[in-house]
């Protein structure tokens, strides 16, 4: 592991970019979705070639990557970004959020935060629909009676960032049935199925919900901030492609909550190839 990061992250070793763009995501589908979107629409529109580095593990080893140079962007999401990233405290209006991580990531980072993509992938804590239906349940203030039987089951990051674990179960004062079990977001709805776990950390726009007949617990005490997707993007590369911050300010406000369900949906649920599924998606939207 820690060859794997000195080889990705070694200033001494850094490619040259001239000549291309790389993007560069996380590792999970709707990260790669996004990705491959602004890969697409940069090649469409810039004519250079474009270099896809995805399922880079989580925000750190992204955030790292973009740092080092060894990718020019990728997407990220605001509350994310203000939480785990700048290690701010929450807040709960999107403007607000968004303005503040923008300003903070050129003043410490030099990197670029561009208009979002249109929806907000919050995180979403999901039940089996038939466990909601049998216990007459649907808001998070409904669980605690329920969770010393239930376990709990998350991604590594919603442990330590200052919007996850820690403050959720204090927020809504649950006391689970175990330790979290710790997963790639990609096994939490199979986990959930097989009952291995009772109740998940997951992204608000996952498109398995509903074909999985899952069911989001409502946020009612208003934990969680808003976690708008957004271009991430190295100054460096802005400087080398002028035309680059236009094309992707076209991305902007292109993608709705249903929609990016939908297309998550499309690569989870029917396994379709994620290239394809961006292309129809850039038809549909006239890009």
């Amino acid at each position: 592991m820690t060859l794997w990061l000195c080889t990705i992250f070694s200033t001494a070793c850094r490619p040259s970019h001239s000549g291309r763009i790389v993007v560069g995501s996380k590792n999970f589908s709707e990260q790669v979705v996004l990705a491959e979107l602004m890969a697409q629409h940069i090649e469409a529109r810039l004519q250079v070639p474009v270099e896809r580095r995805f399922y880079l593990a989580g925000s750190y080893i992204a955030h790292q990557a973009v740092l080092a140079d060894r990718i020019d962007i990728y997407p990220e999401y605001t509350g994310t970004a203000l939480a785990a990233i700048l290690k701010e405290s929450p807040n709960w209006d999107a403007n607000t959020v968004f303005n503040e991580v923008r300003e903070q990531y050129e003043k410490r980072f030099h990197l670029t935060v561009t208009p979002p993509f249109g929806f907000n992938n919050s995180f979403a804590m999901v039940i089996r629909g038939s466990d909601a239906r049998q216990l007459g349940i649907s808001k998070l203030s409904q669980a605690k009676p329920f969770a010393p039987h239930w376990a709990f089951g998350c991604g590594y990051e919603f442990l330590e960032r200052p919007d996850g674990y820690p403050g959720f179960v204090r927020r809504y004062q649950l006391s689970f049935a175990g330790k979290p079990r710790v997963m790639d977001l990609g096994l939490l709805y199979r986990a959930l199925k097989d009952r291995q776990i009772d109740l998940g950390a997951a992204n608000g726009t996952d498109g398995l919900i509903a074909a999985l007949d899952m069911t989001v617990l409502e946020d009612d005490l208003r934990y969680f901030p808003p976690y708008e997707a957004v271009p991430v993007v190295n100054d460096d590369a802005l400087r080398r492609y002028p035309q680059l911050a236009a094309a992707l300010n076209e991305l902007a406000n292109t993608i709705t909550d249903d929609e990016m369900r939908r297309l998550n949906y499309a690569v989870d649920g029917e396994h379709r190839d994620v290239v394809e599924v961006v292309k129809e998606f850039r038809h549909s939207k006239g890009l």
